[in-house]
């Protein structure tokens, strides 16, 4: 009985030491690794905007597009301009 008591104890020890150096590792790493997910989050948010600003665009593009072609009929209806039609 007294095994099992000390083997959860031991196990419970190197799980403790574990923990231990894991909280060591990042208390002593923390600045670098909140820089390097800034950097990520940064560069997230730079793809994100990107993305976002070509598609407004694009769309901004097929509108004009739109506009100009709408003019273009008229246009074409209307018929050239000329000295005898203008």
């Amino acid at each position: 009985m007294e095994d099992k008591g000390a083997e959860k104890g031991a196990e419970a020890q190197k799980q403790f030491l574990r923990r231990r150096q894991d909280l060591d590792y990042f208390q002593k790493n923390a600045s670098s690794l909140r820089r390097r997910n800034l950097l990520t989050g940064l560069g997230f948010g730079a793809f994100v905007v990107g993305i976002f600003g070509y598609s407004i665009m694009s769309v901004k593009q097929e509108r004009i597009v739109e506009e100009m072609d709408e003019e273009a009929k008229i246009h074409i209806v209307r018929g050239p301009r000329t000295g005898a039609n203008s």
